[in-house]
């Protein structure tokens, strides 16, 4: 079992700059810490084997072990504010929509005053249907509804208190009547004795305050709306409330607008006391509130329909944990792919980051690009075991390690992209700021196929030990750093190197990859299933991206209707196939299917041996490439791609080689599906085969697709003294070359 997880406050760091970690560990006095440089990340015997570099630097050393704890779940905070101290008698309201209303102690709204030592929560409670708890520090009173509220049903909810006529009234109306929804109301007398209730009040949506005043009881479900009036309301009024505050004047002590600042993790109040606060954990917005009508789908069109916020008991932005120590990375190392090793007998755990080159600056022709994005997308999945159809989709037995067993026992690590919250919903946000303990090395994923279980990092590490063992120098540059500095950032590199699997992508990642090409640099996309997904990063919340499973795709969630739009940018999410911004346009290729059993080898095609394509096989005979491998045994396997002129292939690519026969494993994706029959299977359709691809593009570059996320796993065959190394060189070699490239026919740019 893991003792040891750490993460840092970057991925990605230059020369010169600092980086901060952040360290837990479990019942261990003391870890060593120690800077190694990763070659390669696996252990399989059968590979180029485990490599990484000690490289001696100023944070290394002994440092004490304790344990830092992770507070998982969103919630909303307004501070401390004496606006709330005249509340004697008042009426707070809301719209609320639970999705796990069975489930015991959910608060919606609690307001607390340490002064004063009263806690009032509105929450949820099982069977017991809405809850007032009320503390003070000699009273104890509680009182409910008696009736569960319906799972994803909006309902008004609202508590009506009078502190002179010592009485209480509980209100829960569902928005809509039906057959066994009724509306409840629920009087009561309020045993309260006299001094102030609030000399000031810190206000949590979505959780109740503790003793010790931090959140706890996470709500699941939206809150629409919420409003604190002065005085009492009855179940009309407060509807009244809800839609149109101002009705009320003065009365109106808070009226926050969760459609206002959408984009940000601002709360806002439109009353004249301006209880403003924010969001924590990264609750879900741009989320349909009870308003919505299907009228808008485009929450920027109509943000009055988008006035919810939907927290989770299980959403996680940042641990939160102190630092442990630092490094000021040395101005003289170069860049390259690096972790911290933290350890303590057989205990380890490795903490990955890159440094990249100097601000401004290449130090090689050829670049790394890290799929951050990507490996935030998985980080801590847990599908090996929380997804029943693991097995049946991998045709195969998996095989668990200490990292999956320790998931399951911390929930509180936070989701990746390809979990379901615990009310149902999809979860839509990922982080770095958290221990990702499959971001490193030595880990075996069981998405990885049969063999190495190479997936993300550990799969990427092998195109690292390749570029070692070619001598071709190269840096290390990051999704995150692609996303802000754009073209500025690979515009200077001869070659861009992706990753086995760049597959979440922005609108500024793809814009810039797509200009450096049509300016004339090259790019080899070294794997499968790439540029698949649209994301958006967080313009004020580092590390933060977002994604929106719209429409189609492959997929273990669908956003709910009219949520198909990014909260951090308003675009369209989904697939970029769906945005006319298919990866064909780019590389050539797109996803056309997936399977986790057996890989299967290229065969070359006639245009292989076209003249434009001589330099790729230079040195290589056979007709068969790649029928060997770590990854289900051969080159073309686990998610694969194929070239389509109507899906934006360019006319003029070369379809190298493609794969056959691959099992019934394999089937097509969604998008390719209109009416699903039988024969769409790897044995049967035709389109499930993976395309290897080389095009020119303008001013002199060109593209080179392998297309499959095994190829990688084969680069180290035999010393790699084999044929998918040897293309890959020979691209490699060749791209670096400043020489133009030119298909048939194509003209040198003006003055070229």
């Amino acid at each position: 079992m893991l003792k040891i997880t750490g993460y840092a406050d970057r991925v990605s760091v230059a020369p010169g700059g600092t980086i901060r970690f952040m360290v837990s560990c479990d019942d261990l006095p003391e870890y060593r810490a120690e800077l190694r440089r990763i070659v390669c990340g696996d252990e399989n015997p059968d590979g180029p084997g485990y490599r990484d570099e000690h490289i001696p630097c100023a944070a290394e050393g002994t440092y004490p072990g304790r344990r830092q704890e992770i507070h998982a779940g969103s919630y909303g905070i307004v501070p401390a504010n004496r606006a709330l101290a005249a509340l004697e008698t008042f009426t707070i309201a809301m719209m609320a929509w639970p999705t796990t209303p069975a489930r015991s102690v959910q608060g919606l709204l609690s307001i607390r005053c340490a002064a004063t030592g009263t806690r009032l929560a509105l929450q949820l409670d099982g069977d017991d249907g809405l809850v007032l708890d009320l503390r003070t520090n000699d009273t104890a009173f509680r009182t409910c509804t008696g009736t569960a509220l319906q799972r994803r049903q909006w309902t008004l909810v609202g508590v009506a208190l009078d502190r002179a006529a010592g009485t209480v009234r509980l209100v829960q109306k569902p928005l809509h009547a039906g057959a066994g929804v009724e509306a409840i109301e629920v009087g009561e007398s309020l045993p309260i004795g006299d001094g102030p209730m609030f000399d000031e009040g810190t206000v949590l949506f979505g959780a109740v305050h503790a003793a010790s005043g931090l959140p706890e009881r996470h709500y699941n479900g939206k809150i629409d709306s919420p409003r604190i009036v002065t005085g009492t309301l009855n179940a009309a009024e407060m509807r009244v409330a809800i839609e149109s505050p101002a009705a009320l004047g003065s009365r109106v002590a808070a009226a926050w607008d969760f459609a206002l600042g959408i984009d940000s993790d601002h709360i806002r109040d439109r009353s004249p006391n301006r209880l403003d606060g924010h969001l924590v954990n990264l609750p879900a917005r741009a989320v349909t509130g009870y308003r919505w009508t299907g009228e808008a789908h485009d929450w920027r069109h109509r943000p009055d329909h988008y006035g919810a916020v939907h927290f989770h008991d299980d959403d996680l932005y940042d641990a939160g944990w102190e630092t442990d120590f630092a490094l000021t990375v040395p101005d003289a190392l170069p860049s390259g792919v690096y972790a911290m090793r933290c350890h303590a007998g057989e205990h380890e755990a490795f903490i990955t980051f890159c440094v990249r080159p100097p601000r401004g600056r290449t130090t090689a022709r050829a670049a790394f690009l890290m799929p951050t994005a990507s490996y935030m997308a998985y980080g801590n999945n847990r599908l090996a075991l929380d997804c029943s159809a693991t097995e049946i989709g991998m045709g195969r037995l998996i095989e668990l390690t200490d990292m999956h067993l320790f998931l399951q026992e911390h929930p509180e690590y936070g989701l990746s992209l390809y979990e379901t919250h615990g009310d149902g919903s999809g979860v839509m946000y990922s982080s770095r700021l958290r221990p990702l303990v499959d971001f490193a090395p030595k880990v075996r994923n069981v998405l990885g196929g049969t063999g190495s279980g190479l997936w993300q990092f550990n799969a990427d590490t092998h195109i690292l030990a390749w570029l070692e063992h070619v001598d071709e120098p190269f840096d290390v540059i990051t999704d995150e750093d692609l996303h802000a500095e754009g073209l500025a950032l690979i515009r200077d590199y001869g070659v861009i190197v992706t990753g086995t699997h760049p597959e979440y992508y922005s609108t500024a990642m793809l814009d810039a990859l797509q200009a450096y090409t049509d300016r004339g640099g090259r790019l080899m996309y070294l794997g499968g299933n790439g540029f698949y997904w649209r994301i958006a990063w967080h313009a004020d919340r580092p590390g933060a991206i977002e994604l929106r499973r719209a429409e189609d795709g492959i997929r273990p969630w669908a956003c709910e209707p009219g949520e198909y739009h990014h909260a951090f940018t308003g675009e369209l999410g989904g697939l970029w196939r769906r945005q006319e911004r298919s990866p064909n346009r780019l590389v050539g290729v797109g996803m056309t299917s997936q399977g986790f059993d057996i890989s299967s080898p290229f065969h070359r095609t006639r245009a292989s041996h076209d003249p434009r394509a001589a330099f790729i096989f230079e040195g290589v005979d056979d007709e068969i490439v790649g029928d060997f491998g770590l990854s289900g045994g051969a080159a073309a396997g686990l998610e694969i791609d194929r070239a389509d002129v109507e899906l934006g292939t360019p006319p003029h690519a070369l379809v190298l080689a493609s794969s056959r026969c691959h099992t019934d494993v394999y089937l097509q994706t969604p998008e390719d599906m209109l009416d699903p029959t039988p024969d769409m299977s790897g044995t049967q359709s035709e389109l499930i085969r993976a395309d290897m691809v080389f095009f020119e593009t303008a001013n002199g570059g060109g593209v080179f697709s392998t297309s499959s996320i095994a190829w990688a796993g084969s680069l180290s065959h035999a010393g790699y003294d084999n044929n998918v190394a040897r293309i890959s060189t020979n691209v490699l070699r060749r791209f670096v070359d400043p020489a133009p490239l030119r298909a048939r026919g194509q003209q040198a740019p003006s003055g070229g």
